[in-house]
Parts: C-alpha cells; structure tokens; sequence
C-alpha cells in the first residue's frame, strides 16, 4: 500500500501542470523550491517562514493561465512558445522590442502582423499591466482558496516587482517587495537560465540583475549557496521532486482530509479553466454534472464523490495545449486536433506523478475514449472503460455542447440532450445519458 499522500507531494506534481502553461521544462516549479529554499535558508530564515517560502515557490505560476489567450489576441501567437522565450530576454529595451517583432504574428499576413505590432508599441505599457495584473491577481485569489496564509499569496502576487521599482503590477520597490516575491524571481531566473544555458550563465545573469530586478543581498546569499557542488548536481537531477519533498519543514504542513483534497481539485480545475474565457467553470460543472449522474445510477456515496474529483481534474493537461488552438474559431488541422488530443495523455501522465492517484489518473486520462473504439488517447472499446470514465465522459460532453465554445453557440439543455441521443452507444454509455437526461429534467422541471 502506497503511503499516505502528503501536501508537499500532491502539490509538487500538480505544480508540473503550472510548468506545461508557461512553456517551461517539465520540474521548472519544483527546482525554483529547491533554489529558493535554500537562498531562505541561507538568510536564516526559521522553518514557519520557509514553510510559506516553500509553497511561494512550488505554486508562484498558479494565476499564469489565465492571461493566456488574451496573449494569443494581443501577440497572434502561441502562448506557451512567447511565455517560454520571454523569459529569457535581457533587461534592455532594445532586447524586448527585438523580441516583439520576432514573436507577434509570426504566422500571420504582413498586414495582420504590422497591425499588432503597432498596437503593441503605442499599448505596450497598458498591455503589460494588464497581462501581469491578471496573472497576480487570480494566482493570489487560488493560493487563499487552497488556505494558505498571505504571506503565500502575496508573494505570488508580487512575483514581477524589481528591486528598483520598475516591475508590476504596483511597482513596488526594495523591501516593500514581499520577501517571497523576491526570492521567487531570483530563483526563477536562476532555474531559466540553468536550465538554458548552463550554470555560468545563470551566475552571469544574476549578478548583471542585481540592485536592478534583484536583491543584492539575496543575489550574494545565492552565490554563497552555489559554491557547494551538490547544490547543483541535485538541480540537475531528473529525481530532484523526491529531494525537494524532503525540504518542506514538516512541522508545519496541512493535513490532508478530503475536504482539502476538494479544495485542491477545485482550485486546479480553476488555473485549466482560466486557459480560455469559454472555459470558465468547466471543470466544477463537470464534476457537479458527474456526481449527479452517480448518484442517479445509486453509486455509493464515496464513489461518486471521487468522480466528481476526477471531473474536476479531467482536462488538468489543456494547461499543456497552447490558447492559440483552444481559441481557434475555425476547423483545426490534423496537427492541431493532435495537438489537442494529447490533452488526455497529459492529463494522465500529471495525475499518475501521485502515486495514491494512479485509479484517478486513468480514469481520468480517459474521457476521451468511446465505446466504439473510435476514442482517445488508446482507442479503448466498451469492455475497457469503466464506469467513472463513462460517467465523467458525459458529463464533459453535456457541458461541452451546452456552454459556447469558439466554434458553436451555447445550446440549450434540451437541445443539448438531443445532439447527445446520437452519440449513445457508440461514443457514449446508454445508462449515463438516461441518468443525465433524468438529472437535467428534474433540475430545470
């Protein structure tokens, strides 16, 4: 039997899906813990205030989806390739303005591009506050949700500050930057840069940011950390979550009954949702949609609560599809309805990080699977997708149908339950579409 799951390893999986939306190496959260922490450490801070440095570190990405598609509008790009490159341009106007012409519109007609770009440099202030507001914002509203104090929001909320005063979204300069906010870009352009070009380049960009993005005294802290050679072998180590897991104070941590399980769930389904603005709520209403319907097929109690969680949790890997086809109006080319395939794998693989989870993860992974092998990700038949899957299918579909999408208005519920009638016994089961059907008529009379 597998251990009780911790707090520290349920979040630091579930932080991998955090990297997927903002472009990055898979572990990018889970190694800015391992840096920070030990810059907290070096500084002394006690074990309460590395615990909520800690979760600063593991969770700081948490708002980033949410700023996603309105960067495809603006950029006429991929978020997930612009978030990722962005991240690695200089300090220097000339970087970034370099940077915009090479990103905006790539794709797009010179006409289209030129349009965009204009835009961008007579709104680019404007764009940039909005863009950074909206990110720090919902992150620090999910890391109160998930009940962590606000020495935790606040840091993720002020994530962008520099020292020098010149970063967003309040431009706070010095120590009215949250101490977190502080280490938390440290450790992040740390990671960036490692990961991209090498231990000397990371050392290299640090110390040209220093008294301008950076903390010097915390830039100094970093440097006396970076001269023990295991520091850095652990860094590169693809095995680095089981040695950051080992970081959080213990004494500290939450416990985690289900009713916080819930709250995890719910706030993960939330970050996926924020990806596209016909998203929003998607993932509660599945879970709702789904607990209904097990309830209706007379499922015990804990089993349709736990699908309800897998509902929650069932597109957790659209955080690794870009915004630019999520928000595609139009008919999606083979590589992108590949692109959007591969959600479900995503799903599955994230969720399966969790040991106690690996039941959810499959059931989950799966929603995409029909009853006539038509499906995916493995092309299951009928006699290999199991009930929670068929259940949480449904569910995903009824709500898919019924709210707008990029491609197709909202629909009504009835004529929601029509289109589906055509879709039973081939993509959908029999029994779960009877027990929505019964589940709907009853809520709307």
């Amino acid at each position: 039997m597998p251990e009780a799951l911790k707090l520290a390893e349920l979040l630091g999986s579930l932080s991998y899906a955090l990297d997927m939306t903002e472009g990055q190496p898979e572990g990018h959260c889970v190694r800015c813990c391992w840096i920070g922490v030990h810059i907290g450490r070096r500084i002394g801070l006690d074990e309460e205030a590395i615990w909520a440095l800690y979760y600063t570190l593991l969770l700081k990405d948490l708002g980033c989806s949410s700023n996603a598609a309105r960067i495809c509008e603006l950029y006429l790009t991929d978020d997930q390739n612009f978030k990722h490159d962005y991240k690695l341009v200089g300090t220097n106007v000339s970087q970034v303005l370099g940077f915009v012409f090479q990103h905006t519109g790539r794709n797009e007609s010179w006409t289209k591009r030129l349009t965009s770009i204009l835009n961008i440099m007579r709104n680019g202030d404007a764009i940039a506050q909005e863009l950074i507001q909206t990110r720090c914002d919902r992150g620090a509203r999910i890391a109160r949700q998930l009940r962590f104090p606000e020495s935790v929001a606040l840091g993720i909320h002020s994530l962008d500050e520099h020292w020098d005063g010149g970063g967003r979204p309040e431009g706070l300069g010095g120590e009215a930057i949250p101490l977190n906010a502080r280490i938390a870009l440290l450790s992040q352009v740390i990671d960036v840069f490692h990961f991209s070009h090498g231990q000397a380049a990371a050392m290299r960009e640090i110390r040209q940011r220093a008294g301008h993005w950076f903390d010097p005294q915390l830039v100094a802290a970093f440097e006396a950390v970076a001269q023990d050679g295991g520091f850095w072998e652990t860094l590169r180590d693809p095995q680095i979550a089981q040695a950051v897991q080992v970081l959080e104070p213990a004494r500290f941590t939450r416990p985690l009954d289900e009713a916080y399980m819930d709250d995890i769930a719910s706030a993960f389904g939330q970050v996926v949702d924020a990806k596209s603005p016909f998203t929003a709520g998607h993932s509660e209403r599945v879970g709702f949609y789904a607990e209904m319907i097990a309830q209706e097929l007379s499922l015990p109690k804990a089993q349709a609560h736990w699908i309800k969680r897998v509902g929650l949790l069932h597109d957790v890997g659209k955080l690794g599809v870009s915004s630019a086809i999520l928000e595609k109006p139009g008919k999606l080319t083979h590589d992108e309805f590949g692109a959007v395939k591969e959600h479900a794998r995503l799903t599955e693989e994230i969720l399966a990080k969790i040991a106690q989870f690996d039941d959810l993860s499959k059931v989950a992974g799966a929603h995409h699977e029909r009853l006539d092998g038509n499906g995916y990700p493995r092309r299951l038949s009928a006699p290999d997708i199991r009930i929670e899957t068929r259940i949480v299918t449904v569910a995903d579909i009824f709500d898919a149908i019924s709210a707008a999408r990029p491609y197709h208005g909202a629909n009504s519920p009835e004529r929601t339950l029509e289109i589906m009638h055509n879709m039973v016994d081939n993509a959908i089961d029999r029994r779960c579409y009877d027990a929505i059907k019964s589940v709907i008529h009853r809520e709307i009379g």
